[in-house]
């Protein structure tokens, strides 16, 4: 049985839609939750793929602390293997493009979806509703930027 401490604060994502987050507030949730997956990934005696991570799944307590969460399409990978085939599980938008085109699931897929979340706490866009003036995603956008050096 897994029971959840109760988090009062509400959502990353509903923070990040009410613009209430200093850079200060974000940057440390950001960090919270790299520390979150690195734990999972590595701490752990079987390492844990989350496969969900996304905004929605990143809850906020009193203090703002980072709590990551819903561990229902997570999966354990025995240290052994560096990842499984397995059904492709995940949110659009966030969902590593790797995994989804060979099912094959490693840590890598969280670092992947981290690295979105990462993008919305810059740009506080969601990124599987966010289209670019030339049609590009929002991950899309942001490495073309990147590339660019337009980055603002």
């Amino acid at each position: 049985m897994l029971v959840y401490e109760f988090v009062s604060n509400g959502t990353l994502y509903d923070h990040l839609r009410l613009r209430s987050l200093s850079w200060g507030n974000r940057l440390r949730i950001a960090v919270e939750t790299a520390k979150s997956l690195a734990y999972l990934h590595s701490s752990v005696s079987i390492p844990i793929i989350h496969r969900d991570i996304k905004s929605v799944n990143i809850l906020l307590d009193d203090t703002l602390t980072a709590k990551v969460a819903d561990f229902g399409a997570s999966r354990y990978i025995p240290v052994e293997q560096s990842g499984v085939t397995t059904m492709v599980q995940g949110t659009v938008g966030y969902l590593d493009p790797m995994y989804f085109y060979t099912s094959r699931l490693t840590d890598k897929s969280d670092v992947y979806s981290f690295g979105v979340i990462l993008v919305e706490l810059l740009t506080r866009k969601k990124p599987f509703s966010y289209m670019s003036s030339e049609g590009d995603s929002l991950v899309a956008n942001f490495v073309t930027l990147l590339a660019e050096c337009s980055l603002l």
